[in-house]
C-alpha cells in the first residue's frame, strides 16, 4: 500500500501537468499551478530513450521543477500530524529525505507514459487554515473512452510563494491517504518500522 500511495502521488503530479497558458484573471494559486504545469509539461514531453543520458537529464529537470512547487515538508507534517512533535530532528530529516526520494524516483515514469489529456481550470477559493484550493478537471481517455477527473490542488503561501502540499483526486486527498497508511504501519511496527519499509522500497527501485 505504501508503494501504491507514493507512485500515485508522483503519477498524479505528472497527470495534472497538462499544457496550459497564463490568464490575466488567474488568482495567485492558479498562477502558481499554471506556472509549474507549463514547465513540467514541456519536460514530460521529452522524447528520450529509457535509461539514456538524455532521459536522466530530463528527469533531473522535472525533479528540480517539482521540488520548487511541491512542499514535501508541509505534506509530511500533516501526514504525520499524530507523531511529528514526538520525533527527533534526525528522525524528521530522515523521513523527509526518504519520502522526497521515493516520490522523485517515480517522476521518470511520467517521461515514459505519453499520457494524452486536457486540463480545464475551474477557479480557486480560500480553504481551511489559510490555504488556497485550485480546482481543475482532467479530460483523458481510458480504453478509448473519454473520462473526466476532478483534481484539486491545496496550496499554502510561504515567503511570498505558493506551493502545493496536497492533491485531491475526485475528493480523495493524498495527505489523508498517507496519514492513514503511516499510522497503520507505526501502530504495528513503530516509526522505525515505517522507515525500514521506506528504505526497502527505495532499495528495490
Amino acid at each position: 500500500m505504501l508503494k501504491t500511495l507514493i507512485a500515485l502521488f508522483a503519477l498524479t503530479l505528472a497527470l495534472v501537468a497538462g499544457p496550459v497558458s497564463a490568464h490575466a484573471a488567474d488568482g495567485p494559486g492558479t498562477k502558481a499551478v499554471r506556472g509549474a504545469n507549463d514547465t513540467i509539461a514541456k519536460l514530460l514531453k521529452t522524447k528520450a530513450k529509457p535509461g539514456s543520458d538524455e532521459e536522466k537529464k530530463a528527469a533531473a529537470k522535472v525533479t528540480e521543477s517539482v521540488r520548487g512547487f511541491l512542499d514535501i515538508d508541509e505534506l509530511s507534517k500533516r501526514a504525520l500530524v499524530d507523531h511529528w512533535a514526538k520525533l527527533s530532528d534526525a528522525q524528521k530529516t530522515e523521513f523527509l529525505d526518504l519520502l522526497r526520494a521515493l516520490i522523485e524516483d517515480n517522476y521518470v515514469k511520467g517521461l515514459r507514459a505519453n499520457l494524452e489529456y486536457q486540463v480545464a481550470y475551474k477557479g480557486e477559493a480560500a480553504g481551511a487554515a489559510k490555504t488556497i484550493v485550485v480546482k481543475t478537471e482532467i479530460t483523458a481517455k481510458k480504453r478509448g473512452r473519454p473520462i473526466k477527473i476532478a483534481v484539486d490542488y491545496i496550496l499554502v503561501e510561504a515567503s511570498g510563494k505558493h506551493r502545493c502540499f496536497d492533491i485531491k483526486t475526485d475528493g480523495v486527498g493524498l495527505v489523508d491517504n498517507y496519514r492513514a497508511q503511516f499510522n497503520k504501519i507505526i501502530a504495528k511496527d513503530g516509526f522505525d518500522g515505517l522507515i525500514a519499509k521506506m528504505k526497502k522500497k527505495r532499495a528495490a527501485k
